[in-house]
């Protein structure tokens, strides 16, 4: 390694040194050692094969001083073409190892970024839409991304660092001493020189570092919010174009002055550097050269010295910063294992049986829930907070009972924020009960699978939600093994057919981010064909016309009576003359319910049914009016 990639090592170690450290466990090891010991042969070899590169690197200096040694003593010809191809056969080994060692490298760091990443991601999975409700989405992927990788580099980078630096430091020391320890002590007097500037300029460069990589996620958050199809829509509605173009430009701005900034601040580092090395290159050739003419050493030990010091100030400053390099990994790890050890609150017991065949009846027995508090669900970090709050959650619920039978309808109406989307996610196992049970045929949620309640529970919910994909491939999320034939069938059920036939890549059509492809009620519509795909016993219905025109409701209304003729249902409805014909409404308010019974029974009870229905004909006839 020469003396300008010396320099550049020295200043990376010191950078890495001012972005902080922090504590680690014993407990975090022995974790990273369960990651580490599927890749164990591999870690082996690639130990020991950094140690033979460490070897042949400090052997080729000592040899080229031989072959000075030799052709100074004229000595045989045949000696030093033998030293040279003793040489070039180094090299080549030497290469060959290199390549050996980074196939090595990347497949232990990338069998571990598998390996984490797939822990992680199946983890987050099993996590309760309360965690995904208050964790911000990119802090997450981070984890997923950035951290991992970092842990990566432990494996891949620092350890072979480590193990390759220590073997030439020591060997290059015992070399440099035995051909002489005065030159040694002068090389070893320089090294500050190398180190005390690199922390002062790593001091600038990480403050540097740190401000770009701010003012980098501030836009890149900028980005994401008004590169979506509701931020882009909520800017050209509401926004000032030219001051979100000024603060953007603003920041990049400011991110090019700091490359600028950190590009000369390296350059000037690592040019003084360079001259100190050269200097104390010429150092060592004229002290060499004196001992030398004296007759105090061989000319080829010059040589050798000369060599040698090239690769000695490399691992000095390496392993001078390890521990930050380790440390800084160790960081990364932490990070990861934060995620791992958020316990999911929802679990599926080890003796959990299938949902009894045949219809379902939904029963909630006088459920009581409150939402969890932030700490038992998230973390700080992820959240960007300092502190999460542990207060627990306030009441929702409280003994709520009620009964559909198989194939009943059941409606609940009530104000906003009575509870009403709470009760539909409590069935499918969205959340767990504090008190009470929540049961279909009969049988408790918590003591079913989660396949089984998969199988058994369809929802629709008011936004309609799909992903950035093509039409077929939304369908079959609800049953991967559905044929064409299928899929046409759902879309004609749910009034779509020929608006998909009519599409140019008909059922390969991709529907954008989120849907936004399509209209409201064509989303709403392919969301009731994909339930239909699913052939649920139960379906809940969340409000899954509330924000449709009448046109648009009309359809939907189409599509979901094929999607609740002989089913379970549990509908939430806005407008109740949707819900005429249902076996049984419930008024919500406050978590309890306040009036049961059928439409004609709540009209006539002349409640807060009764009050919600007046206010919504006399909004609907002003509204005609």
């Amino acid at each position: 390694m020469d003396m300008e990639m010396t320099a550049w090592t020295s200043l990376r170690s010191a950078v890495n040194a001012k972005n902080g450290e922090r504590p680690f466990s014993r407990r975090t090891l022995r974790r990273i050692g369960v990651f580490a010991r599927p890749h164990r042969r591999r870690l082996v070899l690639f130990l020991v094969l950094s140690t033979v590169i460490a070897v042949t690197a400090v052997a080729t200096p000592v040899l080229a001083g031989r072959v000075v040694d030799a052709i100074v003593r004229g000595e045989r010809p045949g000696l030093v073409t033998g030293l040279a191809a003793v040489i070039a056969v180094l090299a080549v080994v030497e290469a060959a190892l290199g390549l050996v060692n980074r196939w090595l490298s990347a497949r232990i760091g990338e069998g571990l970024i598998l390996d984490l990443r797939t822990a992680v991601y199946d983890h987050v999975q099993r996590m309760p839409i309360a965690f995904f409700t208050r964790t911000r989405t990119g802090a997450l992927v981070s984890r997923l991304n950035n951290d991992v990788i970092g842990a990566q580099r432990a494996f891949s980078s620092t350890l072979s660092g480590v193990a390759g630096n220590l073997v030439t430091l020591v060997l290059t020391l015992a070399v440099m001493v035995r051909l002489s320890w005065q030159i040694t002590l002068l090389a070893l007097a320089l090294l500050p020189v190398f180190v005390l500037p690199a922390r002062r300029m790593g001091a600038r460069l990480a403050r540097l570092e740190r401000e770009a990589a701010d003012h980098n996620a501030t836009m890149g958050t900028q980005m994401t919010e008004r590169f979506s199809a509701p931020g882009a829509t909520l800017v050209k509605l509401f926004g000032r174009p030219a001051r979100e173009s000024a603060e953007f430009a603003a920041r990049a701005r400011r991110v090019a002055d700091i490359g600028v900034r950190t590009a000369m601040v390296q350059t000037v580092f690592v040019t003084a550097l360079t001259l100190v090395s050269a200097l104390a290159l010429a150092l060592v050739y004229g002290l060499g050269g004196f001992y030398a003419l004296r007759g105090g050493l061989e000319p080829g030990a010059v040589v050798a010295l000369a060599l040698l010091l090239t690769r000695l100030y490399a691992p000095l400053t390496a392993l001078a910063g390890a521990r930050v390099e380790v440390m800084s990994a160790l960081v990364s790890f932490e990070r990861v294992f934060e995620i791992l050890d958020l316990e999911p609150l929802i679990a599926e017991r080890p003796d959990a049986r299938r949902v009894p065949d045949g219809p379902v009846s939904v029963e909630f027995d006088r459920v009581r829930f409150a939402y969890p508090a932030a700490d038992r669900i998230s973390l700080a970090s992820l959240e960007e907070v300092a502190a999460l709050d542990t207060r627990g959650g306030e009441q929702v619920l409280h003994e709520m009972s009620f009964r559909a039978e198989p194939g009943q309808m059941v409606a609940l109406v009530g104000s906003s924020g009575a509870g009403k989307s709470t009760i539909a996610q409590l069935l499918p196992r969205l959340y767990d009960v504090d008190e009470g049970a929540v049961r279909l045929a009969d049988v408790d949620v918590r003591d079913l699978t989660f396949a089984s309640i998969r199988e058994t529970v369809g929802m629709v919910t008011q936004d309609g939600h799909l992903f950035h994909d093509s039409i077929r491939e939304n369908l079959l999320l609800a049953r991967p093994e559905a044929d064409e034939a299928e899929l046409w069938e759902v879309l004609r059920r749910a009034r779509l057919d020929d608006l998909v036939a009519g599409l140019p890549d008909g059922l390969d059509t991709v529907v954008g981010e989120r849907g936004y492809r399509l209209s409201g009620g064509e989303r709403q519509r392919l969301t009731i064909a994909r339930l239909l795909l699913a052939r649920p016993r139960v379906v809940i219905l969340d409000e899954a016309t509330a924000h449709l025109d009448s046109t648009s409701e009309a359809a939907v209304q189409e599509a979901l009576a094929e999607a609740l003729d002989g089913r379970t249902a549990l509908v939430i409805a806005h407008r109740l003359s949707t819900i005429r014909t249902a076996d049984l409404i419930l008024v919500i308010e406050g978590g309890r319910i306040v009036e049961r019974g059928t439409h004609a029974e709540l009209l006539a009870a002349g409640g807060r049914y009764r009050e919600l229905h007046d206010t919504q004909f006399e909004q609907s006839s002003a509204a005609l009016a």
